[in-house]
């Protein structure tokens, strides 16, 4: 990775300005993401994306020159394939839901794994907060009267909470793969295999919508090749040194700020400006993130550490 060829200057750079670069990074890259749903679907972007970020990693990692058991290739085929189902459901959501809004609803996923198990009122208190978070936005931040209809609004609130559900079981997954061997290694294979596993779905979701003429595009192949290189290679290999270098309470207050930098990016690039209902869940997921980390759990943001 680009960390370890030049790890003296990335070194310099302070923590938590890497960590911030990485959030903004991946989701400069949604953003990106949803101004190619004019001209592909949903799910064949998140392909797309997972394709153009899983050769960039194999160019730039070379796991083949690492020695696999079987297990460990089936560990990490299936850990790239749940990110890659996560990554679809995200750019389902924010395809019918404000950024901001999809990215606090999908926390839900990583604050109940942070809290799961713990006792304490503040793992109580974290998940009550990110509950209300979500409600509010679902029930009361979004416009079911606007310009989407009832069921695009529903479908995108429920390809929000898989997403979550996804990204809480990589954490899991993740977890238990880099404390045996390297992540950054694991997510290259992993991100491969995917690609392979979702090729079908990505394919057959751009011939039904008659866009599939459109992946032959050499512009359109730059801009998902842009969203691969914001929303997977850099935050993901940024992570790799933020990982090392924050501690959990840092991560933690960190990782709170990222729903808000989604809304912030949101209202920027995309011009989607939040509803009351929207800033209160907001902040009460971006409160729940702040505090449910606890020593010897994942983060919220943990994505492949080592």
């Amino acid at each position: 990775m680009s960390t370890a060829a030049n790890p003296g200057r990335l070194d310099r750079v302070p923590a938590p300005a890497l960590f911030l670069v990485a959030g903004f990074s991946q989701y400069l890259g949604a953003a990106l993401a949803v101004g190619l749903y004019q001209y592909l679907p949903a799910p064949t972007v998140a392909w797309g994306r997972g394709l153009a970020g899983a050769l960039v990693l194999l160019v730039i990692v070379r796991p083949w020159r690492a020695s696999w058991t079987r297990r460990e290739l089936a560990q990490s085929a299936v850990f790239g394939t749940v990110l890659l189902g996560m990554n679809l459901m995200f750019y389902v959501a924010i395809g019918l839901l404000p950024l901001g809004a999809a990215v606090a609803i999908e926390f839900i996923g990583p604050v109940l794994v942070a809290a799961w198990g713990g006792h304490s009122a503040r793992h109580r208190i974290a998940i009550a907060l990110a509950t209300f978070g979500v409600l509010c936005i679902s029930l009361v931040g979004l416009d079911w009267g606007g310009q989407r209809t009832t069921a695009e609004l529903a479908w995108g609130v429920v390809a929000a909470l898989a997403a979550g559900a996804l990204w809480g079981t990589y954490m899991v997954l993740g977890g238990r793969i880099v404390r045996a061997r390297s992540g950054i290694q694991s997510l290259s294979a992993g991100l491969a295999a995917g690609s392979l596993i979702y090729a079908p779905v990505g394919l057959i979701a751009a011939g039904v919508t008659g866009t599939m003429a459109n992946l032959a595009d050499p512009a359109l192949l730059g801009i998902l090749l842009g969203v691969g290189l914001l929303s997977t290679v850099v935050p993901y290999t940024l992570d790799q040194v933020t990982m090392k270098r924050l501690g959990t309470a840092m991560f933690a207050l960190l990782n709170a700020l990222l729903p808000v930098s989604a809304t912030v990016i949101g209202v920027i690039m995309l011009r989607q400006l939040p509803t009351w209902g929207e800033v209160v869940g907001i902040v009460a997921v971006s409160a729940a993130v702040a505090i449910s980390a606890r020593r010897g759990t994942p983060s919220p943001r943990v994505r492949t550490p080592e």
